[in-house]
């Protein structure tokens, strides 16, 4: 058994925040002190975890003190303002902002791919953008096989994308129309996302792609250690709760079979395969979000040739489904931190 070690979340009454809470408990995390920052108006309130009852604490530089490893899941002001002052008192830091993704002295890690990377951390380790992890696991182990060097993908969001309060306007939305009310104002999205979907999340970054959409590139890039990794991506919010979804169609520079692409899939660490069109059942046949909700790996059917690509054999679409809140955000986090461990 390791060593306990004295931790805190930050933003832990968020969607992200919360799911950290349970994911510590259920792989048996080593915690010692558990130390919970939250806003000022949640100070004082108690959590129960393990047992415990836990009282949250005022988020501020000194509640740090103390603790071995903070795991981040507050906004980026929030996590650029407070996360360095963690990093000074001799923490270490996962956080899962976008706030130091980019940052060349700062690890940006998804266990399944690139582990190694958190040796060279100086305090801070970030979390990948959720679209980028569920996309990415199980593309790299068809990247070992045939070196991917460009990708086409188009997510599908859940609404636990923009955290509670997306999911409890969704929610709020369904309720309305089954009760035939005239739907509340949108706040968390831009439109009205039941029975809609909206093609736009994040800002314009770059010649008409959204923050969101550049994400995938330029993390991927880093995570996979590819500079020259191409994607174009494009990012829908769709009215599901908490499981996104990816249409990913892959360039190789080496051919690629379709029975190898399958079984590296199937062996993979973290993937599931479920691709079996002739399957009584629907949830047999392909992965669906429904499904993917409430664990940790990331289901991939649909594999099929991109019958697009001059060359067949070096183009391989897939369809993957993948919890963002767990595998795309606090579970990804808790599997870094075990690895300080």
């Amino acid at each position: 058994m390791a060593d306990k070690k004295n931790v805190a979340i930050l933003g832990a009454t968020g969607a992200v925040g919360t799911q950290m809470l349970q994911c510590l408990a259920e792989r048996d995390f080593p915690v010692g002190e558990l130390r919970l920052l939250a806003s000022a108006r949640s100070a004082g309130k108690k959590v129960e975890w393990c047992g415990r009852q836990i009282e949250l604490v005022e988020a501020a530089p000194e509640a740090f003190e103390g603790m071995d490893i903070v795991l981040g899941a507050a906004g980026d002001d929030v996590a650029k303002q407070l996360l360095p002052e963690a990093v000074r008192r001799g923490a270490t830091v996962v956080d899962n902002s976008h706030a130091f993704r980019l940052d060349e002295d700062v690890p940006l890690v998804i266990p399944e791919i690139n582990a190694e990377d958190v040796s060279w951390n100086h305090g801070l380790i970030a979390n990948p953008n959720c679209a980028t992890i569920i996309g990415l696991v199980p593309t790299w182990p068809l990247h070992k096989l045939g070196h991917v060097s460009r990708m086409v993908v188009s997510t599908y969001q859940a609404a636990s994308g923009a955290g509670a309060p997306g999911m409890a306007e969704l929610e709020a939305e369904i309720c309305a129309m089954g009760r035939g009310e005239k739907l509340p104002e949108p706040r968390a999205f831009a439109d009205q996302l039941a029975s809609n979907l909206i093609p736009q999340i994040g800002s314009e970054k770059f010649e008409g792609y959204t923050s969101e959409e550049m994400k995938m590139q330029n993390e991927g890039r880093k995570i996979m250690h590819e500079p020259g990794l191409r994607v174009n991506c494009t990012c829908v919010r769709v009215p599901v709760l908490r499981s996104h979804s990816e249409s990913i169609t892959l360039e190789f520079d080496e051919p690629v079979s379709l029975d190898d692409a399958r079984e590296a899939l199937a062996s993979a660490p973290g993937v599931r395969l479920v691709d079996d069109l002739a399957a009584e059942n629907a949830r047999d046949r392909f992965p669906m979000p429904l499904y993917t909700s409430d664990q940790d790996l990331v289901w991939v059917g649909r594999v099929r040739r991109d019958i697009s690509n001059p060359d067949e054999t070096r183009g391989i679409t897939f369809w993957c489904c993948g919890d963002q809140i767990r595998k795309g955000a606090a579970t990804n986090a808790v599997q870094i931190a075990e690895l300080l461990l």
